[in-house]
């Protein structure tokens, strides 16, 4: 007997009234219309909505999440500031406050079929008080998240006394990826040297390498062009990532036509953050205003792995959020107008396959053999999905159920009219 069966449910695809049929964790079978003679402990009528894999974010900064307003809320909203308020709260930080703003925002993750999350810790305290947070988290929510954690020198590594020890030494630690932010570096040089330095250690210990790239509105910082050097001069190929990549938005074409096809063939990934690239960026400026979102298109179209990222969610960067990657897909689509259908569904891939694959997820999809760590949204495709910031109906994890809610229909009293919607187009 199967332990769970979902019939007339559609798949990102585009393939409608399928089975999927779950035992010991594992999707066993995928058909098309009903499994002839299956038996199920639970069976699940999902009345022809979407069956998705689970949402990825795959940057993040959980360190500092639900802490808005700490020590006073950033008024300019620039990065800078944000990054000036950060230095003022951490010496007052606990570890106790951290766990329990992470562990309230993996609830806040698992109710919106969030599941695996790839956040940067920073390791510029010596004390690292906040990846030893994060790794108990880590070691607490192991049950229902997949939560990578990232050695991130948010002061600069150079730049901060000690920065190269406490980054090595949170990776003794456990931490899994290799973090860096350089042009957050004195000098473009330094940031250049830092980008050589880091890629060794990760070369050195066997890890990948996930780092703030150029979250700037400088043209001139060009420090994913070293970061995909190297990854191929240290055969780091598939391991590397560089986030935000901001100054790309800014950068001449002419560089531009050189520089991507640099980063295909050193195969780096990169993450774009709408909700917080669009924030940050540009505020320097008058009008025209830049709002400073990488090249997604043209990355996709040269066949580099692009995802979207959360980045921040209320914190000294950004006073919203809600852990709700289809707000996060739904924004992309509209910075890097994307509204072609293809370009939707590609901005749902961004923050479910591709974003799995730069956390190298295993067992990650709906294919046979998959774990069956999935969400029924309340939309018939990717597309409806993300125009609605669809509800998530039921969230499971290996085939177990982690979270519910009930569908949303809006009632109307209006004369001549239908006494529901739910905001579907009527076919």
């Amino acid at each position: 007997m199967l332990d769970l069966l979902i019939t007339n449910v559609s798949l990102p695809a585009g393939r409608t009234g399928m089975s999927v049929a779950v035992q010991n964790g594992r999707i066993t079978e995928v058909t098309e219309g009903p499994i002839a003679g299956a038996q199920a402990l639970e069976t699940v009528d999902a009345g022809g909505y979407l069956l998705s894999p689970h949402f990825v974010d795959p940057h993040f900064h959980m360190d500092a999440t639900l802490s808005y307003g700490l020590p006073r809320v950033n008024e300019s909203g620039t990065l800078l500031e944000g990054i000036a308020l950060w230095g003022e709260l951490k010496p007052t930080l606990t570890a106790e406050a951290i766990i329990e703003r992470a562990l309230t925002y993996c609830d806040w993750a698992v109710a919106k079929g969030l599941l695996a999350i790839r956040s940067h810790v920073d390791t510029s305290d010596p004390s690292l008080l906040a990846v030893d947070a994060l790794l108990e988290v880590k070691k607490r929510v192991a049950p229902y998240i997949a939560l990578q954690l990232v050695a991130f020198p948010q002061d600069g590594v150079l730049r901060s006394p000690g920065g190269v020890d406490n980054l090595k030494r949170a990776l003794d630690k456990g931490v899994d990826v290799v973090g860096g932010i350089p042009h957050f570096e004195r000098t473009m040089l330094e940031g250049a040297a830092s980008v050589k330095l880091l890629c060794e250690i990760a070369a050195e210990r066997g890890l990948a390498v996930d780092m703030h790239c150029d979250e700037s509105d400088d043209p001139l910082s060009r420090h994913i062009e070293t970061l995909a050097f190297e990854a191929q001069r240290l055969g780091l190929q598939g391991r590397v990532n560089g986030s935000h990549c901001t100054s790309m938005h800014s950068m001449d074409n002419y560089y531009v036509s050189k520089l991507i096809p640099l980063i295909a063939e050193s195969q780096v990934s990169v993450i774009a953050n709408p909700l917080i690239n669009i924030t940050l960026q540009g505020r320097h400026d008058r009008y025209p205003k830049r709002r400073g979102m990488t090249r997604v298109p043209e990355l996709m179209a040269a066949g580099v792995n692009v995802a979207f990222g959360h980045d921040c969610v209320m914190d000294p960067w950004y006073g919203m959020g809600s852990g709700d990657m289809l707000e996060v897909a739904h924004m992309g689509l509209h910075v890097a107008q994307m509204t072609s259908q293809k370009g939707i569904r590609a901005c749902f891939d961004a923050v479910t396959t591709n974003a799995a694959k730069v956390m190298h997820l295993q067992g990650y999809g709906l294919e046979v053999g998959c774990d069956a760590s999935f969400v029924l949204l309340q939309a018939r495709d990717p597309v409806e999905a993300i125009r609605l910031r669809a509800n998530r109906l039921k969230v499971w994890k290996k085939g177990k159920l982690l979270a519910e809610t009930a569908e949303v229909v809006a009632r109307l009293t209006v004369a001549h009219r239908p006494a529901l919607t739910a905001f579907v187009k009527v076919t």
